[in-house]
């Protein structure tokens, strides 16, 4: 890793790296243990320089939004954690909204609202960054970002900049073509509509009241552990609560007393206590009902049974 460091540090880039950084400073659930390299690029243009390096150094990298949907081992993440908080630039085109990957999904649909811009409503008072919510195909309330998605630009490992119009086709509940992807999403368009200012504000008001009565703002935590599979006859959360599951608690991680699909941080969790709380849930909720719930959280880093 020294040999990597002083090549990485001949790299002229105008942002920034940090070595060791604990990702417990940038995940929603504050846990996560080093991550080798930590780079937060400037721009567009320190990104083209750090992909094909990091390709002929063989290293993995891993793409960082707002942690917001993610769980990181406290082994850390190894190789380099790319910072995309740097791309925040948004631009307006009629109704069309054009917004980096590293705007924070708040700040978003503020700009679409200051435009009497319609569409993004939904998504107003979740944590996480465009690129992350692109790349999950975030939802809720019975809406997908990809349902307003126009297109989306993204960076090759060599540097290579292309653009993907969207297509249905290639997205589903909670999935769209750039999992699994080496390429890192670098700005997203997303086609809206001229509405009442006042009712927009309304909106946005209500889904975000909605959430914190549900309690997404009391403790760190990453919002809905589980993907609400309707074929299940409920949500994930009343399936869970149905166990009597509210309150379970391994280590600093608990199923939130006020919603049994939210696994909260009590203040000195560890990454391992939330992972085996899912997998304790899963393996209930398997045993008496019969199906496997799906995590919407991913687990990311070093752990014991995988590398990612």
């Amino acid at each position: 890793m020294n040999t990597v460091r002083k090549k990485l540090e001949k790299i002229n880039i105008s942002g920034s790296i940090c070595f060791d950084e604990p990702m417990a400073l940038h995940t929603t659930f504050r846990v996560g243990g080093p991550a080798d390299i930590f780079i937060t690029p400037s721009g567009i243009d320190d990104l083209k320089l750090i992909l094909p390096w990091a390709q002929r150094e063989n290293l993995p990298i891993f793409p960082l939004g707002a942690g917001a949907n993610i769980l990181v081992s406290d082994r850390g993440i190894r190789g380099l954690v790319i910072n995309l908080s740097g791309l925040n630039e948004m631009t307006l085109h009629g109704e069309v909204l054009v917004a980096g990957a590293g705007v924070e999904i708040n700040k978003l649909v503020e700009k679409a609202a200051d435009a009497s811009l319609s569409g993004l409503e939904f998504i107003y008072g979740m944590p996480g960054s465009v690129g992350g919510s692109v790349w999950m195909n975030a939802r809720c309330y019975g809406i997908s970002l990809s349902d307003i998605l126009k297109w989306v630009e993204n960076l090759d490992p060599d540097g290579r900049i292309t653009r993907y119009e969207k297509r249905e086709e290639d997205f589903s509940y909670k999935r769209s073509p750039f999992q699994g992807s080496r390429s890192i999403i670098l700005r997203s368009a997303f086609l809206l509509q001229k509405g009442s200012p006042e009712k927009i504000r309304k909106e946005m008001e209500a889904h975000r009241s909605d959430r914190k009565r549900k309690g997404h703002y009391l403790a760190p935590c990453a919002g809905s552990v589980f993907k609400n599979n309707r074929d299940f006859g409920e949500p994930s959360g009343k399936i869970i609560d149905s166990l009597g599951l509210k309150g379970y608690q391994i280590g600093g991680a608990r199923v939130a007393d006020f919603h049994g699909n939210i696994i909260i941080n009590n203040g000195n969790a560890q990454a391992a206590d939330i992972r085996n709380l899912i997998e304790f849930i899963q393996k209930e909720v398997f045993e008496n009902r019969g199906f496997m719930l799906e995590p919407e959280v991913l687990y990311a880093g070093e752990w014991l049974d995988q590398y990612c």
